[in-house]
């Protein structure tokens, strides 16, 4: 396998050298790793937006999660679905990963029954949770923003638009707007992040 394929783009989660072993095809480029993920990533979307999957009571719950980013990955990485067991340059501890994500659930379920926010806003409040918590060894952006997609389909409401559906993977604007949206979010203002994913 070539180095090349670990290099590490600005604002990606580094991979330990235990995580990278558990890698499922054989692979011998970023590139190549791009595309399965593609292809894995569009597979879970398309069985997301099933309305069997948004019909389900248990949409905002630890096991959901679990499942979602397990069918988001599952045909990358063989701890697809499985919360991550070393610390990172950001996220929390990794030992209290499972207390934040139980917190965390319980306040959006909390949010959506007392009306506390609008539903697309409690949808975005725990998208930016989940990626502060950091909880997956990869994959955290792209799971709470398709996990905030569930949740405001669920509703029946517009989708949300994630800066006009750009790559936020890559380096470039779209992402770095993306991350302003977060880092404001992390001062308890939404405003950006709202406007973002809804441009």
């Amino acid at each position: 396998m070539s180095d090349d394929l670990w290099l590490d783009e600005p604002g990606e989660t580094p991979l330990t050298a235990e995580e990278k072993l558990q890698l499922r095809p054989s692979l011998s480029t970023r590139a190549q790793l791009n595309e399965v993920e593609r292809l894995n990533l569009h597979a879970a979307r398309l069985w997301a937006m099933r309305q069997a999957v948004l019909r389900r009571p248990d949409l905002v719950t630890d096991a959901f999660a679990r499942e979602l980013h397990r069918r988001m990955f599952n045909q990358i990485w063989r701890w697809a679905g499985k919360y991550r067991t070393s610390d990172r340059n950001l996220g929390w501890d990794w030992s209290r990963i499972p207390e934040g994500m139980r917190v965390l659930l319980y306040d959006a379920r909390y949010w959506q029954e007392h009306v506390t926010y609008p539903p697309a806003e409690i949808a975005l409040r725990l998208h930016h949770r989940m990626v502060v918590i950091h909880p997956w060894p990869n994959g955290n952006g792209r799971h709470a923003r398709l996990l905030a997609d569930i949740l405001v389909a669920a509703r029946g409401l517009p989708p949300l638009t994630w800066g006009a559906r750009l790559d936020l993977v890559q380096p470039g604007a779209a992402r770095a707007q993306y991350i302003s949206a977060l880092q404001a979010a992390d001062r308890n203002d939404y405003t950006l992040l709202l406007a973002f994913a809804s441009s």
